[in-house]
């Protein structure tokens, strides 16, 4: 118990005195630092408080010598400047009486109002944030202001230089790849997986794919890979028509014989290769016509026939819930990362080279148009003018807060450091009009007996 008096004791002796000057930055509770120019400020302020009070002190040996030379006979004048002295001795102590008691209390006394800053240092944050919300956050100061800069237009200038188009697109560049380091592969595979396979299974696919091969079918697009189709058989029946054959010749019963079937071999390859050879040659082909009915029919039933459309999803189920397909949709995020970021780091890249011109062009649109300044400047009045309305208290509340943070005495300490030394020329003002005041008050009062 007695070495907590002792530490305690040591604890309240090691802390300065509110006027002892800190050697050193010093970090009070609110975070708010009192530096070297903060002590240097301090020294102009006592160099101030000398002048003040040595004028004071001026004053009241001129009152003295005044009065003196008054009761010995020196004249009449004496009256004039031991009025003049004596009321500048009064205007002296009133200036700074009041002085002083804004952050202390004056000559230790109790006196009501005085010490002002320590003890209302609340109240004035809080009148200091209902200050700023009220004539800086509100609305029409907001919207008058942005107004009056123009911001559209001096955006647009800005942009318009090609060495600033340049830096903008740099920059987006840098955040582009910091924000693709800083996700992670994974999260992100995972949802695009899921937002790829939640929207597919939540739209039926089946009419819109019967839309687009009606759409196909009409405007004749699938020939061309029906052409492709047929070339291709064509191709590969005259290079494996042994396996046509040898494949026909197989499939023959046991009992015939072995010429007979390879003549029938022989007839089903040659009868083969004619049907596909007259199908590619001839655009008017029955066979075609049949494909193009077929498609033709299949195209509607994807649009109408309920149990094709069902079958389609069944289908679109089955596919998307297999794991190659899941891998898939996983490993396009990779793909397409690696395809920004290499995009991203070289400067000759059609990205950047893109987003460099959409800038350069941004730019002269903006000096150019007044209809897109005016709409560019009405989305950032509007944005600006939502968070000052919506975060309204939490912006001034960081002010009221951190003030109620601070500690007293170094608070009284830092703003006596930064307005101490014109609060000491109020002093010094008072003295001299006090004077000026008292000797014509003495003039008057003589003048009329």
């Amino acid at each position: 118990m007695e070495r907590t008096r002792t530490d305690r004791a040591s604890a309240g002796d090691a802390s300065p005195a509110p006027d002892a000057a800190p050697r050193g930055p010093v970090a009070p509770a609110g975070g708010f630092v009192y530096g070297a120019a903060d002590e240097e400020r301090r020294h102009a302020v006592r160099r101030m408080k000398t002048l003040a009070t040595g004028l004071l002190l001026a004053v009241a040996l001129v009152y003295a010598l005044a009065t003196w030379a008054g009761r010995a006979g020196a004249g009449g004048w004496t009256g004039f400047v031991a009025a003049a002295a004596e009321a500048g001795m009064v205007g002296a102590l009133a200036d700074w009486f009041a002085v002083t008691a804004l952050f202390k209390r004056p000559m230790g006394l109790p006196i009501p109002h005085t010490a002002i800053i320590p003890t209302k240092k609340d109240q004035l944050g809080q009148s200091l944030g209902d200050f700023v919300g009220e004539n800086f956050l509100s609305a029409e100061v907001v919207r008058r202001r942005l107004r009056s800069v123009g911001i559209g237009r001096r955006l647009g200038g800005w942009i318009a230089e090609p060495r600033n188009a340049d830096r903008v697109t740099a920059e987006l560049s840098t955040a582009l790849r910091g924000a693709l380091t800083v996700l992670r592969d994974s999260d992100v595979q995972a949802v695009v997986g899921e937002a790829i396979t939640r929207r597919a299974d939540a739209q039926e696919i089946a009419p819109g794919l019967g839309t687009m091969l009606e759409k196909i079918v009409a405007e004749g697009g699938h020939r061309r890979v029906v052409d492709l189709v047929v070339a291709r058989a064509h191709d590969w029946l005259v290079e494996h028509g042994d396996s046509v054959m040898a494949a026909v010749s197989g499939g023959a019963p046991g009992w015939t014989p072995r010429f007979v079937d390879r003549k029938v071999g022989d007839r089903v390859y040659k009868e083969l290769l004619r049907f596909v050879t007259e199908m590619r040659d001839m655009p008017e082909h029955p066979a075609r016509g049949a494909i193009d009915r077929f498609l033709a029919d299949f195209a509607d039933d994807l649009q109408t026939d309920p149990d094709t459309r069902a079958r389609v999803e069944h289908l679109k189920s089955e596919v998307l819930g297999r794991g190659e397909v899941q891998d898939l949709i996983a490993s396009a995020w990779g793909a397409v990362r690696a395809m920004i970021v290499a995009a991203a780091e070289d400067e000759r890249s059609e990205l950047r080279l893109r987003v460099r011109a959409a800038l350069l062009s941004l730019g002269r649109r903006l000096s150019d148009e007044e209809r897109l300044r005016n709409k560019v400047d009405g989305w950032l009045e509007g944005a600006a003018v939502y968070v000052v309305t919506t975060y309204q208290r939490e912006i001034t509340s960081l002010i009221t807060d951190t003030v109620a943070g601070w500690d007293a005495a170094h608070t009284s300490r830092k703003i006596e450091a930064h307005i101490g030394r014109d609060l000491q020329f109020i002093r010094i003002n008072g003295t001299v009009v006090g004077a000026l005041a008292g000797l014509a008050i003495y003039t008057v009062s003589r003048a009329l007996g």
